[in-house]
């Protein structure tokens, strides 16, 4: 039988400034371990520590634009764009643009603060 999720848990962020995350399926609001999807709205000059996690992120963009920094540089994400980043690869996200961005982001794995690595 399908399973029902009525609403999303919301979830503390990380990073410089106050960043909204909707997780729908993950280990918080459904303890799902094997994929996360979260809807994500985060202001301009958000940006979080960089980290080299164990999960592939697929990220979709919905409104605004997400500066992704790698290793190799930087690209940036624009609305109606998508990018994966993959595990055991260090990034760090952002949202320099005025009007912030908001996107959905699904982990494979689902995401957790042990398999994150962030920055210290």
């Amino acid at each position: 039988m399908p399973t029902l999720v009525a609403q999303p848990t919301r979830i503390r962020a990380a990073g410089t400034k106050p960043k909204l995350i909707d997780e729908y399926i993950g280990r918080v609001n459904t303890t799902t371990s094997n994929v996360s999807v979260a809807h994500m709205r985060s202001p301009q000059g958000w940006e979080e520590p960089g980290q080299t996690p164990e999960f592939e992120e697929l990220t979709i963009v919905l409104k605004g634009s997400v500066l992704v920094t790698h290793k190799d540089g930087e690209m940036r994400v624009n609305a109606g764009q998508a990018v994966i980043t993959h595990g055991g690869e260090w990034v760090r996200y952002s949202t320099p643009d005025a009007e912030g961005a908001e996107y959905i982001a699904v982990c494979l794995p689902a995401f957790s603060m042990e398999t994150v690595h962030r920055d210290e």
